[in-house]
């Protein structure tokens, strides 16, 4: 077979800062995914990509060329409006595991596929299998039948979905290309849309625990990310969130997971409930279920039922003791004032030390492993009080991980202001 373009010529047209026609693109996906452009060749265009961007179009034809290298699901059939939600991730950040069988409770559908961690942001994935018996893979199948019946799935996504991005998005993790806009918002939609949802609402991070720190890109990205779903036909709306600040009072997987059932009994830290609500009701929104009030559903019992029997329907045992860590640590305020500063990305490299994460793909994580807080910033403290707890099974973790949170847990003398900040930054549809 004699392909119709040249890979070199491609990237030399992006090095060059033009723009590439939409049939160039979908013959890079596509000859990318058969073999034809070689790992280094696409490397050398990604990073193209990263110096001299991309224009609207061109990331939509990315997107849609990297759904047509696979399997596309739809949800049509089910008698219920299907909508997702996905996050870029940060510290503490658990709100899936509520959120879910939250807006499944209201009637909607919510095929929420998944990942597990990498680096300094933990897996949601990883977080349900601290659940003894829970198991993150189900054929497509056993996830109809389970949004049929219980309307909330949290699962594996299959190698089918989008399988152009997987092998690229290997290729950006190695090469330094994973920060490019277009690279991320085409790899997200990609397979969002790939997954069939008929909505999206999106979570998208800035500050120093998240993906993309600075405010202002992570603004391109979810208004990226939202015209690519308009295009593709799926509603999509996205809120912008600070990630300054870990969400919650815990970073890692089995803690997180005991924290987020205090939500779904109507308890739980306050900033994980808002955030719960918020994306629960423009999820609801978009579905067509303007009105309702996801507060009520947590504090009266209905989001707790729907995540028992979501989590039953995947083997696990709801009621079944999480993970402990054999090992703990605490690091003491030194001094009387009030915490000023908790910096996210540190503590999610301390959980990450500690065993809650990995540092390559297939790596084990430790299920009980993690940072605990006992303050927020603007609490008052006292010399030798706890600030955070380390938890371990190995305590020769624990050097590494005290290291990675010097300097991030600043407490400010006595009366001093502390300023506050909105959780959640602006709305973008």
């Amino acid at each position: 077979m004699t392909e119709p373009f040249d890979a070199v010529e491609v990237i030399a047209a992006k090095r060059d800062g033009r723009a590439l026609d939409t049939a160039r693109i979908r013959w890079l996906v596509d000859a990318f995914t058969r073999g034809v452009v070689a790992d280094e060749q696409m490397s050398a265009w990604a990073m193209a990509v990263v110096l001299n961007g991309m224009d609207r179009r061109e990331i939509r034809d990315l997107t849609l060329a990297m759904i047509d290298s696979g399997e596309r699901m739809s949800f049509a059939d089910l008698a219920k409006p299907t909508v997702d939600k996905h996050s870029t991730g940060g510290v503490g950040d658990k709100i899936t595991l509520p959120l879910a069988p939250l807006v499944a409770s209201f009637g909607v559908a919510v095929p929420q596929l998944s990942g597990r961690g990498l680096g300094h942001t933990g897996g949601t994935l990883d977080k349900l299998e601290s659940i003894p018996g829970w198991r993150a893979d189900l054929t497509t199948a056993e996830l109809r039948a389970q949004l049929a019946d219980v309307g909330a799935a949290i699962c594996a996504a299959g190698a089918d979905l989008a399988p152009a991005d997987k092998r690229l998005y290997a290729l950006r993790d190695t090469t330094g290309t994973v920060e490019a806009i277009p690279l991320i918002a085409s790899s997200i939609m990609s397979k969002k849309i790939a997954e069939g949802t008929g909505a999206l609402v999106l979570d998208v991070k800035f500050g120093s625990g998240a993906f993309l720190p600075e405010r202002e890109r992570a603004e391109e990205l979810a208004r990226t990310m939202v015209a690519l779903g308009g295009d593709a036909g799926v509603a999509t709306v996205a809120l912008l969130t600070d990630m300054s600040v870990p969400l919650g009072l815990t970073a890692g997987n089995a803690i997180e997971v005991e924290e987020s059932v205090e939500v779904l009994a109507g308890g739980g830290p306050s900033d994980v409930r808002e955030l719960t609500v918020a994306l629960a009701a423009e999820m609801l929104a978009l579905a067509g279920r303007d009105g309702e009030d996801p507060a009520a559903a947590l504090d009266d019992g209905r989001a707790m039922d729907a995540w028992r029997r979501m989590i039953r329907a995947q083997g696990g045992d709801p009621d079944a003791p999480l993970p402990v860590a054999r090992e703990s640590h605490p690091v003491l305020a030194e001094a009387d004032g009030v915490l000023a500063e908790q910096d996210a990305r540190a503590v999610g490299v301390a959980a990450w030390r500690l065993g809650a994460g990995r540092a390559r793909q297939g790596d084990p994580v430790q299920h009980g492993a993690g940072v605990r807080l006992h303050a927020k910033p603007g609490d008052v403290v006292r010399a030798g009080q706890p600030l955070v707890t380390l938890l371990t099974d190995e305590p020769d973790r624990f050097p590494r991980a005290i290291d990675a949170l010097e300097g991030a847990l600043v407490v400010a003398p006595a009366g001093t202001a502390v300023p506050s900040r909105d959780l959640i930054a602006a709305r973008i549809a």
